[in-house]
């Protein structure tokens, strides 16, 4: 009996993380379609944020009050603490990513931000010394030769003519990965006391604060109203990019542990590559079609338990 529920828990933590990381992945596509409108980062942001905020509030009232002895373990400390996961997962991760795809393509964007759970595989070994096995590294490797090959193929035309600007919003994207990859190895202590509705309900709301706090330093009120197309694309990322991904994420954490987690994201730029072909219009050729056989390979070894 433990071992079917061990193994329904295992599928579960994967559904999560594999639609987790579908969701996530309309992320690029909609920022794209919303830069056309000419709205900064910034900007586009605090509006996904705004949208996001008041259910985050209800889920976290809803699961206060159907997880008691939950709530009672949400101290000073485990707030502070998760305060700073938001600042660092749902803010700076954000923001760096957001103002990185102003400046590349969202096909560079994703093969960038999904160089994370190499990050995440070595800081929880740096920090908690979590084994790398076998199975693990294999699937790390074979994915990121995918991820890769697509990097140092992708078409000048589909990253922009200017080589510093390329730069600059790859480095941004990265500093987003690390940003994140420090998110998930540290939140998963903080989900599995907490639960995952507590904890993503707390970090997301706290992210709006530090959202709010550089809007105002940087922008007017006025600059808040934006063309109803725009107002549709951020309510489309704040529930599908950003709300239900959300939570996904961390019950998947929860549930499978943070490297497996990560692996699962692979499949972000697959879904990505899809959408940016068919929907903006980049270029696709058979450097592409290589490097996502090869992620889907890295992926498929994750199938079996250890």
């Amino acid at each position: 009996m433990n071992k079917n529920v061990e193994q329904k828990n295992f599928r579960l933590g994967i559904f999560f993380a594999i639609a987790g990381t579908a969701l996530f992945s309309l992320k690029s596509i909609f920022i794209k379609l919303a830069f056309e409108e000419d709205i900064d980062a910034t900007t586009l942001l605090t509006l996904r944020m705004l949208i996001a905020f008041p259910f985050y509030l209800l889920t976290l009232a809803y699961a206060i009050k159907t997880r008691p002895e939950k709530a009672t373990l949400f101290t000073k400390k485990e707030a502070l603490a998760i305060i700073g996961l938001g600042f660092l997962g749902y803010y700076l991760a954000s923001y760096l990513d957001f103002e990185g795809l102003s400046y590349i393509s969202a096909q560079l964007e994703r093969l960038t931000l999904f160089t994370y759970p190499i990050m995440v595989a070595i800081l929880s070994w740096f920090f908690f010394k979590e084994k790398i096995t076998i199975k693990v590294f294999s699937s790390l490797l074979v994915s990121y030769i995918g991820v890769g090959f697509l990097f140092f193929n992708e078409s000048p035309s589909g990253i922009g003519s200017n080589e510093a600007q390329t730069i600059l919003g790859t480095l941004l994207v990265a500093l987003a990965a690390l940003s994140f990859a420090t998110y998930v190895i540290f939140s998963k202590a903080y989900i599995a006391l907490l639960g995952s509705l507590i904890f993503t309900s707390v970090a997301m709301s706290s992210s709006l604060l530090f959202i709010l706090i550089q809007f105002f330093a940087t922008h007017e009120l006025a600059d808040l109203n934006v063309s109803p197309r725009l107002w549709g694309l951020s309510l489309l990322l704040a529930i599908f990019s950003t709300l239900i991904p959300s939570f996904f994420t961390s019950e998947a954490i929860n549930r499978i542990g943070a490297t497996r987690t990560s692996i699962m994201g692979t499949l972000g730029p697959v879904i990505t590559i899809i959408l940016a072909v068919n929907i903006l219009g980049e270029p696709f050729g058979w450097a592409q079609i290589v490097g996502l056989l090869l992620v889907l390979l890295g992926v498929s070894l994750l199938r079996s338990k250890r």
